[in-house]
């Protein structure tokens, strides 16, 4: 509606002979696109502002998670994480340095603008992590933890989602 009020301000506005009154129409035609620019922006914005915020707490969640699993011994690492008793220490040292991985993926790339590529590559990285575990405590009947699964895995793929495809960051130059 503003852009069909606006184009008709300025066909109207060629037509008009006083020049005080073509100031003001000018001004406010002016200010219509102004708003409308502003309304625009403000999508990406909060978008980006919601991005950065899920990055910072999924990078949190996994850089916590991927260092506890990488370096506490598995005795220790079986009484909080049962699931960890029931399968090889190396599969859950690749898990932890894999979360770790990811989380790092989330914040530097992004920060650094170095590659920021990588950024929804990480997220799409701990989206798949959190299906294989989603899947994994499926068949162990350990339901208690499916919801924070889903939780994470829809944290990751919307960073991945609006990083690639809405809000991506540019590469420095």
């Amino acid at each position: 509606m503003l852009q069909f009020f606006h184009r008709s301000i300025f066909f109207d506005y060629q037509k008009v002979t006083d020049y005080k009154l073509k100031a003001k129409v000018g001004k406010f035609a002016l200010e219509i696109n102004n708003l409308k620019m502003t309304h625009q922006q403000q999508k990406p914005k909060a978008l980006h502002i919601s991005l950065w915020i899920a990055q910072v707490i999924l990078a949190a969640m996994f850089l916590m998670a991927g260092t506890m699993k990488s370096t506490q011994p598995i005795e220790e690492l079986g009484k909080s994480l049962p699931w960890v008793n029931d399968v090889s220490a190396g599969l859950v040292r690749f898990i932890g340095i894999s979360e770790l991985l990811g989380g790092i993926g989330l914040l530097l790339p992004a920060l650094l603008r170095i590659k920021p590529i990588l950024t929804p590559l990480a997220a799409l990285g701990l989206f798949a992590i959190m299906v294989f575990a989603f899947v994994y405590h499926i068949t162990k009947g350990e339901y208690q933890a499916l919801g924070f699964n889903v939780i994470l895995a829809a944290i990751a793929f919307f960073i991945a989602w609006g990083r690639y495809k809405k809000v991506p960051i540019a590469a420095k130059k």
